[in-house]
């Protein structure tokens, strides 16, 4: 197994569809991962993608510490449906001294009762689409990502009256408060934006800011 210390080793507890999701992820990403679930065809099921997958118990401690759970440097919770297992998951693995805990929570309620019994971070997957949903169906807005609490990255259209300057001139920063980041023009790769970048007509825009700010330029194109 694993080192403690190691970030490149995680341990994913609840194969469903969002644990299956962040497993698969990080095994791309290169790191060790560990994959546990009580139902039997879902470990089967992921036999083929993961480093190592096992069926077990993972309210138990000592079963968490057989399986050297506590030497893995994170532990992501995706059990999202079963509220006790969740909990008494997060609860096993705060025991067993695991430094970075996430775990999936259903709502409200179910995440204030994670972070008490010792997840690090919460995690509300339905509530994070629905708002990014939200965002993208009125057509303003390509792509949208909530980082954190107001603040948000997102992929929008130039604005008209950018078009034909370059970023410095339209002083968008002063305007609406957000920053471009990037931009891209089609069958082109996205580039860094900088003061003299020129806007076209056809650009697509990466900006950063607060939500609010994100969302009062999008309503602006």
């Amino acid at each position: 197994m694993a080192s403690k210390s190691s970030v490149n080793s995680v341990v994913v507890i609840g194969l469903g569809r969002f644990g299956a999701a962040v497993a698969g992820s990080l095994i791309r990403l290169g790191h060790d991962v560990l994959g546990i679930d009580e139902n039997a065809e879902l470990v089967q099921s992921m036999s083929d993608h993961l480093t190592h997958v096992v069926q077990a118990d993972t309210t138990s401690g000592d079963t968490l510490r057989r399986l050297g759970v506590h030497e893995f440097g994170c532990a992501v919770v995706g059990i999202g449906t079963d509220l006790e297992a969740s909990v008494l998951t997060v609860l096993a693995l705060a025991d067993l001294g695991v430094t970075e805990i996430w775990a999936k929570a259903s709502g409200p309620k179910h995440g204030r009762i994670l972070e008490r019994t010792g997840a690090h971070h919460v995690v509300y997957p339905e509530a994070a689409m629905g708002e990014r949903v939200a965002h993208l169906v009125t057509g303003r807005m390509i792509d949208f990502i909530e980082l954190d609490n107001d603040f948000a990255i997102a992929k929008t259209r130039a604005p008209r009256e950018a078009v034909g300057k370059t970023l410095g001139e339209c002083a968008l920063r002063t305007k609406y408060g957000v920053t471009v980041v990037g931009v891209k023009r089609p069958r082109e790769e996205f580039i860094h934006a900088g003061p003299d970048t020129k806007v076209m007509a056809d650009m697509i825009f990466i900006i950063s800011g607060s939500t609010r700010q994100v969302e009062a330029f999008a309503g602006t194109i």
